[in-house]
């Protein structure tokens, strides 16, 4: 019981804070979900995905690239003994 109270309790911080700190009021929050409804329709929202998921990829495969050249090289300097 105390465990629900508490939930309930927190809840209420949470949205009551929310409601104060929000960073744009109600209106321009409705608008804003109104464009991606409407770019969900059209069809032209699955393009956009597409062409950040391949960014994300392509950065993903540089810092997996980068990382596995600085891995690579601090092991040689590593079994060497220069570190």
């Amino acid at each position: 019981m105390k465990f629900i109270i508490g939930l309930l309790f927190g809840l209420g911080i949470g949205v009551g804070l929310g409601l104060l700190i929000a960073p744009q009021s109600g209106e321009a929050t409705r608008a804003q979900l109104n464009e991606q409804g409407v770019l969900l329709r059209s069809g032209n929202f699955s393009e956009e995905i597409r062409a950040r998921a391949q960014e994300a990829l392509t950065q993903g495969r540089q810092l997996y690239s980068r990382t596995k050249d600085d891995l690579t090289d601090r092991y040689t300097q590593a079994r060497s003994g220069n570190l």
